[in-house]
């Protein structure tokens, strides 16, 4: 190829949908303390031009990461996708210690939510639940050391050409998984 790939400068917007735009932007702030950035709302799709109303909002997950959902009051009620597990599709968001971590879990669950975890992953500890659209989130804390990163990243893409030829799981980084069996021993 000889057109050079764009310069990306991080992720603009993440967008979603939502049953309900005003609930999402309530949860969102009072459970993570998201700041509503701003509302889009049209009878007409820009992009396509198709009568379709909709309200789209825009929260600040920090960093200059922004969290977007649509409502769609005039589409189909939303679903998942039916053929994919509920654990896989879901938005996680970075805590910077475990303290807040599980200040968040105790949050959580005091405002009646099902908090699962926290689960160890190695190099990070997350908690999971569910918003009020049926979205999972993930809130994850960092434990990893520079040179787990390091390795795990030395042996990526072998895992990779692995998995692509065999669709079963590599053990170039088992000792990750040694880890977490031997701190919760």
């Amino acid at each position: 190829m000889s057109t050079p790939a764009p310069k990306l400068g991080g992720v603009h917007h993440v967008a979603y949908r939502c049953k309900d735009a005003k609930e999402t932007v309530e949860f969102y702030n009072k459970l993570l303390g998201m700041d509503f950035q701003l509302a889009i709302a049209e009878d007409k799709v820009p992009s396509t031009g198709a009568p379709d109303p909709y309200m789209h909002v825009f929260l600040d997950a920090g960093n200059g990461n922004v969290l977007a959902f649509f409502e769609l009051p005039n589409s189909p009620e939303m679903d998942r996708d039916q053929n994919t597990p509920e654990w896989v599709q879901h938005i996680a968001f970075k805590v910077e210690t475990m303290d807040d971590l599980m200040n968040a879990k105790k949050r959580a669950e005091e405002m009646g939510l099902e908090v699962v975890g926290p689960t160890h992953h190695g190099i990070f500890k997350s908690i999971y639940f569910f918003d009020p659209n049926g979205h999972r989130l993930e809130l994850a804390c960092d434990i990893g050391t520079p040179e787990q990163m390091s390795e795990l990243k030395s042996v990526a893409y072998d895992m990779l050409d692995e998995w692509a030829q065999t669709k079963k799981a590599p053990r170039h980084a088992a000792w990750l998984h040694e880890k977490i069996a031997e701190e919760s021993a």
